[in-house]
């Protein structure tokens, strides 16, 4: 699975981490690393599963726009605020 790959290149980011950049919960990517090693193989079903590498981008991508979004928000309130 990708994303135990990915975790194990990553460690320094922990679980919380790289289960972030993977777009799954911190829950999922333990509960795949658990089953990884418990018996070689994972279970995969749930939300965190796309059919393709492009679904996977677009959900990436959506994440993105929300965080920047929100970021722009955070900036124009705090505008406002100093503007006054």
């Amino acid at each position: 699975m990708q994303s135990n790959i990915y975790f194990l290149d990553h460690k320094d980011l922990g679980l919380q981490g790289c289960a972030s950049n993977l777009g799954i919960s911190q829950q999922t990517l333990s509960r795949w690393k658990k089953e990884l090693q418990e018996t070689s193989d994972i279970e995969c079903s749930g939300s965190g599963n796309f059919s393709s590498d492009e679904e996977k981008e677009i959900a990436k991508l959506k994440r993105e726009l929300r965080d920047t979004q929100d970021a722009l928000d955070v900036l124009k309130k705090a505008i406002s605020i100093l503007g006054k």
